[in-house]
């Protein structure tokens, strides 16, 4: 087993497929099954491991040839789920990368593996931090956690950049709860309050308009908050008074 099949089976199917896809030797003669997908090896396939009694190429190896091979879209949060699942590590997509040179994709895979982060939780949060980057800007930090005025950790953000203040929600449908929208208001507020400008994206935006959410976040890199972080300072001369007079 590989490619869809194999992530499967070690614990990082982030790209669901149907069909079971399987490696077999190059020039080979291959029967055509209903729901098998056979992919001609362009490598030798290392030494296959076991899993539920069924053989399967390495982690490493299934991860590369999907991230090859794959939308970028889809194989950002493969790589993701790879080294948060622990199936293998950054070292070793790279030293596998090095294997598959001069293969179609293999400078997309290259690319991925170094954006990948096993802090990302969600396919959705995957994809806007590699539209981000895709559109020219820094990475933000996943799961970024902010502090209250005590140090202690208060929220966390799907994404955000920490220097800027600035924080990138994607909201799904859990969202859509009352006490989860209750509790959305209270910290949005919060963070406001703090200084953060926070930014909440859906599905539409990230599929259907991401020059937008490019646009949004780039000018708010270009534009930081002045010294005070946006907390406005009332002039209290305007502030009615206790004799119920406005002064002038």
């Amino acid at each position: 087993m590989g490619f869809q099949t194999g992530a499967l089976l070690h614990g990082f199917g982030a790209v669901p497929s149907a069909e079971v896809h399987v490696i077999v030797p190059a020039g080979c003669v291959v029967p055509q099954i209903r729901g098998v997908v056979a992919h001609e090896a362009a490598l030798p396939v290392p030494r296959p491991v076991e899993i539920a009694g069924v053989p399967c190429a390495p982690a490493v190896r299934c991860a590369v040839d999907l991230a090859r091979v794959l939308r970028r879209m889809d194989a950002m949060p493969l790589l993701d789920l790879c080294l948060r699942s622990g199936a293998c590590g950054r070292d070793e997509l790279r030293a596998e990368v090095g294997r598959h040179g001069g293969l179609r994709g293999v400078c997309q895979a290259r690319q991925l593996v170094d954006l990948a982060d096993p802090r990302a939780e969600c396919r959705q949060e995957s994809q806007l931090r590699l539209l981000l980057v895709d559109g020219g800007l820094p990475a933000p930090e996943p799961q970024l956690w902010v502090a209250d005025g005590y140090g202690a950790p208060r929220y966390r953000l799907d994404l955000g950049y920490r220097r800027h203040k600035i924080g990138i929600e994607y909201d799904g449908v859990s969202h859509l709860d009352r006490d989860r929208l209750r509790h959305d208001r209270s910290r949005m507020n919060w963070l406001a309050a703090n200084g953060w400008r926070m930014r909440h994206f859906t599905d539409v935006d990230l599929y259907r308009r991401p020059r937008d959410i490019t646009a949004t976040i780039a000018a708010l890199l270009l534009n930081p908050w002045p010294a005070d972080h946006g907390v406005v300072v009332v002039d209290e001369s305007l502030i009615r008074g206790n004799s119920g007079t406005t002064t002038p």
